[in-house]
């Protein structure tokens, strides 16, 4: 029978930033979050470029190789948005995604600090690593876990894509299992929920459309600085169909044309 996903997006530019810079989609086949890098320039064209130079590129993929064959053709295009426009020059974008192949496994593609999670039989666990300096510091035990989220420096990042041909995205495979619940969130989550809120509210809701809205509105409460964008996925029974995809954030805002359904 196949498994998919069912997922929802919700995206907030938040009280204290004037534009979106976080760009996302959700479908049967896929699902994943970009954030534009904060101090360059163009980082809602950035990520919102991506996710819409992936997408395109159709919805199945046979392995990892094929994946990171897709990641790379979009940042090159990252690459000629600079190559046209020299003003963009230093505009980058984090990637965190996760995306089925056409044998029924499950990828998981990220850099950057936008964050993975995982909730299964009602245990969260984290399933990215940040490439961030100060979770450098929080692996040397410079710096305790619990106050790497109120740390002055954990916006710096050490990884993320640029256009570079150097550029890395670590892609892993997992074993999808049906029921499972992914959540793909941006830093304006991460760094203002603790893992045990995001964990109870995450499973708040059995919509995960619902889910995403709520996971948004706690970071907001909680007093996010950044932009806050959330996508819950939920692993079901069905292989995934050619629908297009939902956009949200920067996606949605810089990129309004219908795109077909893709097809593997």
């Amino acid at each position: 029978m196949g498994l998919s996903l069912r997922a929802g997006i919700a995206s907030d530019v938040g009280e204290y930033r004037e534009t979106n810079q976080d760009a996302a989609f959700a479908a049967s086949w896929g699902a994943g979050v970009a954030d534009g890098v904060g101090g360059g320039p163009a980082g809602d064209l950035a990520s919102a470029a991506l996710v819409h130079r992936l997408v395109s590129g159709g919805a199945s993929v046979a392995d990892a190789a094929e994946l990171a064959v897709r990641i790379r053709a979009a940042n090159w295009d990252l690459a000629a948005h600079v190559r046209r426009d020299p003003a963009l020059a230093g505009m980058a974008t984090t990637f965190t995604g996760v995306w089925f192949t056409r044998s029924g496994a499950l990828l998981l593609a990220h850099t950057g600090d936008s964050r993975a999670y995982l909730l299964r039989d009602g245990h969260l666990t984290r399933q990215t690593r940040d490439d961030s300096f100060v979770q450098v510091l929080v692996e040397h035990g410079i710096v305790r876990e619990e106050d790497a989220m109120t740390h002055p420096r954990r916006n710096i990042i050490t990884a993320s894509l640029r256009g570079d041909a150097d550029d890395l995205v670590r892609i892993s495979t997992r074993i999808p299992v049906r029921h499972d619940r992914w959540l793909l969130c941006s830093d304006g989550v991460s760094d203002y929920l603790p893992d045990d809120a995001i964990a109870a509210v995450v499973a708040s809701a059995d919509d995960p459309a619902v889910a995403a809205q709520l996971v948004v509105a706690a970071a907001l409460q909680a007093g996010s600085r950044d932009n806050v964008t959330a996508v819950v996925a939920d692993v079901v029974d069905g292989p995934p169909t050619g629908e297009p995809p939902l956009f949200g954030g920067a996606a949605a805002d810089r990129f309004r044309e219908s795109f077909d359904a893709v097809a593997g």
